[in-house]
């Protein structure tokens, strides 16, 4: 996620534009069996979610909600080979 205030800035241009850089990240790292509706909804909304979602699979993100994604639906992906 790229946060803009006291935390994550990634290089990638589309980070401008994601929503998550406009909140507060912890909805997108929920504890272990956490609810990930909220951070889902916010990237439902974000004109950047497949780029985010490539980027997370290319960088093999292991943690947080990525593109939309959580940690175990991007495995899934993975595997599908799907990128």
């Amino acid at each position: 996620m790229p946060w803009a205030s006291g935390g994550f800035v990634s290089p990638e241009p589309w980070t401008q534009d994601a929503l998550c850089s406009q909140v507060d990240p912890e909805p997108f790292f929920p504890e272990k069996g956490g609810s990930t509706k909220e951070a889902k909804s916010i990237c439902a909304d974000c004109e950047v979610v497949a780029e985010c979602l490539e980027y997370a699979l290319r960088n093999d993100e292991r943690f947080g909600i990525w593109g939309g994604k959580s940690e175990r639906e991007r495995r899934a992906l993975k595997r599908k080979g799907a990128a």
